[in-house]
């Protein structure tokens, strides 16, 4: 039993009262990061001591091993935190726990406001992780003496949390700090093993100093009962005290990678690759990112959970720390520990910073670089793409500055290997370029098949030209901001004039001038029947077994991209497209000898099919079958 000596009762600074009543009334939606505050607090105190003792090794009077003890009593409702490190003197007890020196507290109570009063996530970083404390205890009791000092030194510091706290002079026998927390009623579950247990897993088991509990433990006789009286306790570590992303690359097995990545991203099966770095100069911190190799639930919801876990200097801060990745990455696991940045409660001030914007931009570049090597694993990194692909096609139009490396990475089907899998990269396209060929020809449909049988192709396969073939919904949105690559531009065939360059020569473009020249009146004629639906007739070059086909405008919105905008709901302006007709097909040329109405029902009918041919819509299908069928039985 210690003697309190020199008692005297003290008032909370202003602003120490003012946070106490946020804590005691405001921060109940995340009471449990009170224990991740008090072991914080007792890792930096054994930290001090550690750092401290280099100099003068008698500091740790004989008792070297550092260590933050954690004991319960149901019974009474307490909880006790104690460490053996440097401790506090009386002068430091007052001026720690009850005012805010240099913590910036005043700037974190302005800063509160709404909903950010109910974010405590990351309070500690304020220096004023110790009131929360209070979250969860109506009575706290605090026993300390500094290493070093005589035993009489020691000091109790007591508060209720009401404004005003006392401190004494105690005899205490060991170094250190000692913290009793006296819980509420409604605060018994934390009175309990296996919830402080799952704390400190959770929020403090890569802390370097281990975080035991007592383990209590009987004899049994020959048959298996337990002997009363026969209870030992000895003292358990229950965190790994252990960081696995501060030891060196070269101490790490891929099997101890490949676990720590099911632990940190609740997985069960094996990334498919992973990039561990430290990053020391003006910005200092270690990150260890990873590719899943499965996606999760809610992969295609952008406002779900993502992001890299946060830790600063081995303390847990939040799950899903969103700021440090761009969100076409979302699907990156990992963890960031840095010691840079200025956090605080305030989410909004976190994405501010620029030292996020800069530790952002480095992991961009870093899981960048980690696809780019994994790509060189084609079978590995099918896999990735499979899974991820459409994610990472949103890349171009969100991130400008990486636009060049995110082209690199993307996949597509093509007519090289007219299958529905997206194996080929930009830079294979490229190198099989034909001589002369400037531009990267692709096309979007709403399906492989659409694609590869679009009437578009037929002058590409003539001539051996590869085309991308564009399927996926996102598609025409990720090629309206990727519009070139390694020089080359990226042209798409079913929009504006055919142009072919210098893979035509002069012969053939002559001939398609005398054709367009002769098929004047007849285009004049399809016009004038076909009236507004379209927006223009010509002959066209780039078919060779159908018909006609229909094409938009150069800059106009594709077809696909319309239908996907309707479907949302959204109201798109009228767009009349340009029919184009084949001079070499039997029905164009049985179309220029037709007189009256018949001519008019055969030029509806093959704009009707250019349309069904692209994937489009009929406004009126019956008209159309009414018409074929007139044609069919004449």
């Amino acid at each position: 039993m210690t003697t309190a000596t020199h008692e005297e009762t003290l008032g909370f600074q202003t602003e120490v009262k003012q946070l106490l009543h946020l804590m005691i009334h405001s921060l109940y939606s995340n009471r449990e990061i009170f224990l991740r505050e008090l072991i914080s607090n007792a890792a930096d105190a054994c930290d001090k001591l550690r750092y401290q003792a280099l100099d003068n090794d008698a500091l740790y009077e004989g008792d070297s091993e550092l260590r933050i003890e954690i004991e319960h009593d149901a019974e009474a409702g307490t909880v006790t935190v104690r460490d053996n490190g440097i401790g506090m003197n009386r002068d430091e007890v007052i001026e720690n726990l009850g005012t805010i020196a240099r913590s910036g507290t005043a700037e974190f109570l302005k800063q509160l406001s709404g909903e950010q009063q109910k974010d405590a996530r990351l309070i500690g970083q304020f220096g004023v992780g110790f009131y929360s404390g209070f979250i969860v205890a109506d009575d706290i009791t605090v026993r300390t003496r500094k290493a070093g000092t005589a035993q009489g030194d020691g000091v109790e510091w007591h508060s209720k949390g009401e404004g005003e706290f006392t401190v004494a002079d105690i005899e205490r026998e060991t170094h250190g700090t000692e913290i009793v927390l006296h819980l509420k009623e409604d605060a018994g579950e934390f009175a309990d093993d296996f919830r402080l247990q799952s704390l400190v897993r959770k929020y403090s088991d890569h802390i370097e100093v281990p975080v035991r509990m007592p383990k209590v433990e009987t004899a049994r006789d020959e048959d298996g009962n337990e002997i009363e009286g026969s209870e030992t306790t000895t003292w358990e570590t229950v965190n790994e005290a252990t960081a696995l992303w501060v030891r060196p690359k070269s101490e790490l097995t891929d099997d101890e990678y490949k676990a720590f990545y099911k632990h940190v991203a609740h997985d069960f099966s094996d990334p498919l690759t992973w990039s561990h770095n430290k990053v020391e100069g003006k910005l200092e911190y270690t990150s260890l990112l990873y590719v899943p190799g499965r996606a999760p639930f809610d992969l295609y919801e952008r406002d779900g959970a993502r992001g890299v876990k946060l830790y600063v200097q081995r303390v847990f801060i939040m799950d899903d720390a969103e700021q440090f990745l761009p969100l076409y990455l979302r699907f990156i696991k990992g963890v960031l520990d840095t010691r840079d940045l200025s956090l605080n409660v305030s989410r909004e001030l976190l994405q501010q910073d620029p030292q996020v914007e800069k530790i952002k931009s480095a992991l961009t570049k870093r899981s960048l670089d980690m696809l780019k090597k994994l790509a060189k694993d084609s079978e590995a990194y099918q896999t990735f793409w499979n899974t991820f692909g459409s994610v990472l096609k949103e890349g171009p139009a969100e991130d400008h500055a990486n636009r060049e490396k995110i082209a690199g990475l993307l996949r597509f089907s093509s007519t090289h290997a007219d299958s529905a899998t997206q194996d080929q990269s930009l830079a294979d396209y490229v190198s099989r370029m034909k001589e002369n060929q400037q531009k990267v020809y692709y096309i979007v449909a709403d399906g492989f098949n659409a694609a590869k049988n679009s009437p578009h192709l037929e002058v590409f396969r003539k001539k051996g030209i590869e085309v991308l073939l564009l399927h996926d919904r996102i598609d025409e949105w990720l090629m309206s901001h990727l519009t070139e690559f390694e020089g080359k531009s990226l042209v798409d065939v079913a929009k504006g004039d055919l142009d072919l360059g210098e893979i035509e020569d002069e012969e053939e473009k002559k001939a398609q001038e005398e054709t367009a020249k002769a098929k004047e009146d007849l285009v004049k004629r399809v016009k004038e029947a076909l009236g507004d639906e379209v927006q223009e007739v010509k002959v066209t070059h780039r078919l060779t077994d159908s018909p006609a086909c229909v094409v938009l405008p150069e800059h106009e919105m594709g077809f696909q991209m319309r239908r996907i905008m309707e479907a949302a709901g959204q109201p798109m302006p009228e767009v009349k497209p340009i029919l184009e007709l084949n001079p070499e097909h039997a029905l164009v040329a049985r179309l220029e000898g037709v007189e009256g109405d018949g001519f008019e029902d055969l030029a509806r009918i093959l704009l009707d099919q250019a349309i069904i041919a692209e994937g489009g819509h009929l406004d009126d299908p019956a008209a159309y079958v009414k018409r074929l069928n007139a044609l069919l039985s004449a």
